[in-house]
């Protein structure tokens, strides 16, 4: 695994953000009587993804925190699938957009688990103290 500096480095913030970019392209077509609800709650949850990844990623110290954030970020992910689904079933997205943001989801979603389960690789080592 490569050292990775930034959280910009992240293939799993790259892939959040590239979706979250998406979503806010197709969301300016959404009728103006959802722009105060399925507008900004998929928006406002597909840029939450990559928030709670950046700040996890400031929280390595403390591998349980680093957890909590990618959990965070898994949930708020799982949660922009959710309204890809009600903007399909609304007729506001065409299949081809949503199995594309879905993918990317499913990858991100993907990613995260692997890093929550992993967390220890992404962590910084605490210092053991000796046995007395």
């Amino acid at each position: 695994m490569a050292l990775v500096k930034y959280h910009k480095e992240l293939k799993v913030y790259q892939n959040a953000f590239a979706a979250a970019m998406l979503i806010f392209e197709i969301t300016k077509t959404f009728p103006p009587e959802e722009k105060y609800s399925l507008t900004d709650q998929i928006r406002r949850s597909s840029r939450s993804v990559c928030e709670n990844i950046a700040e996890g990623w400031r929280k390595r110290k403390y591998p349980k925190l680093f957890e909590n954030k990618l959990i965070d970020a898994d949930g708020e992910a799982s949660e922009t699938q959710n309204w890809l689904d009600f903007a399909l079933a609304c007729r506001y997205i065409n299949e081809e957009d949503y199995q594309n943001l879905i993918t990317k989801y499913n990858e991100v979603l993907s990613m995260l688990t692997s890093m929550i389960i992993n967390s220890n690789q992404w962590t910084f080592s605490q210092a053991k103290s000796p046995k007395n």
